[in-house]
């Protein structure tokens, strides 16, 4: 709710969300895990536990099919820190590595220069802009073997 009652951490967004808004996100990760076998995981500072946010791989549905996507959201106090870039990167590698993805993507607000930087920063091209929700959005995208080659992510 920290995250999700925050109008500027939720500016990208349609909107804010109340409480049944948020239940049903909950409930949406979790038919993702059950469907696809991932979600978002919680983002924590390691030394104290502290909340921080959620990172994870989710299902975009398209036309033609699924492409699993990169997605963050964190708390606005601790932006500007690295931990969008360091759980999106893990994410990365977990969906390459782990689950065999040959494609990943992430899907940014034309305005979101923040994440349009993180997905950059992880070695994500933009692909495409496409029409979602409403408005027009970045489709940025990498794929597993551009990954495998790649020694160290700037």
């Amino acid at each position: 709710m920290e995250i999700f009652m925050d109008p500027i951490a939720m500016t990208h967004y349609p909107s804010t969300k109340n409480k049944n808004e948020t239940l049903e996100w909950i409930n949406w990760t979790l038919g993702n895990y059950r469907d696809y076998g991932v979600g978002l995981w919680i983002v924590e500072d390691k030394q104290t536990a502290e909340f921080l946010g959620q990172c994870g791989i989710v299902p975009q549905k398209f036309e033609d099919g699924v492409t699993m996507e990169i997605g963050y959201l964190l708390k606005r106090i601790v932006w500007g820190n690295g931990y969008a870039t360091e759980a999106a990167l893990a994410c990365k590698k977990y969906g390459f590595e782990e689950k065999g993805y040959s494609k990943l993507i992430s899907l940014i607000d034309l305005k979101n220069q923040a994440s349009i930087n993180v997905a950059e920063r992880i070695g994500m091209e933009r692909e495409d802009t496409i029409h979602r929700w409403g408005k027009k959005i970045y489709m940025y995208s990498c794929f597993g073997n551009k990954f495998k080659n790649k020694e160290n992510v700037n």
